[in-house]
C-alpha cells in the first residue's frame, strides 16, 4: 500500500529561534502586533510503501530519528494517510 507522510520539524521551545524572532518583530511594522511568538520550522512530505499504516508510521519515525531532525535542537511530529 502507498501512504503519504506529512512531517513537521520545529525548534525546541527553550531554544532561540532567530528567524521566528525576526518575523515576530516585523509583524509590528506591518500593523499586525496581535501576532507574536512566531516559530519557524520545516514541513516535509514523503511517500511510503508499507503493508499497513502502523508499519508506515514506524518507517517514518525511524527516518525522522536517523536523518530528518536534530534531537538536540528540534522536535517532530507526523501524520500518515493512505494515498
Amino acid at each position: 500500500m502507498k501512504f503519504k507522510a506529512e512531517i513537521d520539524v520545529m525548534p525546541h521551545d527553550a531554544l532561540l529561534d532567530p528567524q521566528g524572532k525576526a518575523v515576530s518583530n516585523s509583524m509590528k511594522n506591518l500593523n499586525l502586533s496581535q501576532i507574536s511568538n512566531v516559530r519557524i520550522g520545516k514541513h516535509m512530505t514523503l511517500n511510503v510503501d508499507a503493508s499497513n499504516k502502523e508499519e508506515a508510521g514506524k518507517l517514518v519515525d525511524e527516518a525522522c530519528k536517523k536523518l530528518l531532525h536534530n534531537p538536540i535542537m528540534e522536535s517532530y511530529r507526523f501524520t500518515i494517510s493512505e494515498q
